[in-house]
């Protein structure tokens, strides 16, 4: 018996057996955090900072990076608004990130900027739980400890005493990008070393705060 046109067009619309296939996932978007963008010499970067509040997120330690591209040589004036557009175009267009480190450094004022409240990206390993300081300079050749590179150090160094005394990070636990198991950089460069930048941090805490500081570790 031949099947009438009915019995045909309902065995069309019966569904058929077999793997369901679901469609393919969009990626999540990467939502950007805004930066702060302003530049502070060293006594208004502690003037801001105690205005600051660590409620959703409060970082561990430091990780001390620099720049390496571009060298102080190739910033005479330091950092300029400019430069840190284009690291906001760079860090969020380029790289797609969703932040970059927190500060950068130079030899003339402190640079807010992915703000200090919240988790910044500059270190894999370190990310949730670490600040990001970058030092303008390439520190594997340019000094660290005459020159515009000492005033980068001094720079540094009143940074990190700063977040040590208003949110209660322990300098001892700084740690250098390149000892980030995830990262196969030099980086800040090998005339910078961890336990004279501790000390040097130390030492200016104990200048701040005179009886109530941290006791220095031996330099290598």
């Amino acid at each position: 018996m031949s099947s009438s046109p009915y019995d045909i067009a309902r065995a069309a619309r019966r569904p058929q057996s077999g793997p369901v296939i679901n469609p393919p996932k969009k990626p999540l978007a990467v939502v950007w955090k805004d930066i702060v963008g302003r530049s502070f010499s060293i006594f208004e970067f502690d003037e801001y900072c105690r205005g600051l509040e660590w409620t959703t997120w409060r970082p561990s330690f430091v990780v001390l990076h620099n720049t390496g591209s571009p060298t102080l040589a190739s910033r005479p004036n330091g950092l300029l608004a400019s430069h840190i557009e284009n690291l906001e175009n760079y860090y969020r267009n380029t790289q797609k990130w969703s932040a970059g480190p927190h500060l950068f450094v130079d030899d003339k004022q402190i640079w807010v900027f992915t703000p200090l409240t919240v988790p910044g990206v500059h270190s894999p390993s370190y990310n949730s739980t670490a600040i990001g300081l970058e030092m303008l300079g390439d520190f594997e050749t340019e000094a660290f400890n005459s020159g515009r590179g000492l005033d980068v150090r001094c720079n540094a160094v009143a940074a990190l005493a700063t977040l040590s005394i208003t949110c209660g990070i322990d300098p001892c636990l700084m740690l250098l990008h390149r000892e980030d198991p995830k990262t196969d950089h030099a980086c800040p460069g090998a005339n910078v070393v961890k336990s004279e930048m501790i000390d040097y941090v130390v030492e200016e805490i104990a200048a701040r705060c005179p009886g109530d500081h941290v006791a220095p570790v031996s330099s290598e």
